[in-house]
């Protein structure tokens, strides 16, 4: 009796390849997406370090020498339209560059935009900013002393930032228009992805900026002032639409996902024709 056909089935039945087609399809697909991720994370590192420095700009802060005076006026100015906010009148605050960046000096709520942010002009148009602000960079192997398996070197993005204002969310934000750096160019995928810049995210759900900043109705530009505006028995609402925001991350995804469909074609394609080529072997094998 001969038992060939039969042992040949069953290896066919029991094919590893066959088997297995699913797992290495799986394995494959995460791999590319992780060193596809690597690629592009590296390439993004080597576009920024283009338009950023090695060193912080200095970005001038305020004195507060003999401001006693302005630093009165400008606290009053600010407590009036706050008690106006919570007993929910209609108020308006307009703030010149001078007193935000007084502000930003005095009061310590905005401690982390010294040395780094500083407004330079405001039309009904656009405000203009001294930035320095710090980033990523690329990474590399740690260095003797420092903690982690991986370390980087910060890159500073030092230059004008033209944006406009604006509320998202019950929160300040700024659409980044421009990023002007002193000989070279911030690429506009840069741009979309920085913008909306939260420059108010850290007073969320705090008791004092954040509470007001949630009342807010509308907030605009006029020649030399920024305005925050409340409106009595209105509620707060958004100057900034999701769609907007979202654009940069959905072309992002469609990117990425458009790049996964092609690889998943080519592994299906090779899966295809070895299978193919796996059963005509066991034909074959069968027939001998």
């Amino acid at each position: 009796m001969n038992f060939e056909p039969t042992e040949s089935k069953e290896v066919s039945q029991k094919s590893p390849f066959a088997g297995c087609a699913i797992f290495i399809t799986a394995a494959l697909v995460m791999l590319f997406l992780v060193v596809f991720s690597v690629v592009v994370l590296f390439r993004q590192f080597d576009a920024i370090s283009k338009f950023t420095g090695e060193e912080p700009a200095v970005i001038e802060i305020v004195s507060l020498e003999d401001k006693d005076a302005e630093l009165n006026e400008l606290a009053e100015k600010i407590e009036v339209f706050r008690l106006k906010v919570v007993a929910d009148e209609s108020a308006v605050l307009a703030l010149s560059v001078t007193e935000i960046n007084l502000a930003i000096s005095a009061f310590d709520s905005f401690k982390d935009l010294r040395g780094m942010f500083r407004v330079i002009e405001i039309t009904p148009e656009l405000m203009k900013f001294d930035i320095s602000f710090k980033l990523n960079g690329k990474p590399r192997l740690p260095k003797e002393g420092e903690p982690g398996m991986m370390g980087s070197d910060p890159r500073y993005l030092n230059g004008v930032l033209v944006a406009k204002p604006g509320l998202l969310n019950q929160e300040f934000v700024l659409q980044v228009v421009d990023i002007n750096v002193t000989g070279a160019e911030v690429p506009e995928e840069f741009l979309e992805q920085m913008s909306p810049y939260r420059i108010a995210e850290r007073y969320i759900g705090t008791d004092g900026i954040g509470k007001i900043m949630a009342q807010l109705t509308d907030v605009s530009l006029a020649e030399g002032v920024l305005r925050f505006e409340k409106e009595a028995g209105a509620a707060p609402k958004d100057t900034i639409s999701n769609e907007q925001v979202d654009d940069a991350s959905q072309r992002l995804f469609t990117f990425l996902g458009i790049a996964a469909l092609i690889f998943l074609l080519l592994v299906a394609i090779i899966l295809f024709f070895g299978l193919r080529l796996k059963k005509r072997q066991e034909a074959e094998a069968a027939q001998e």
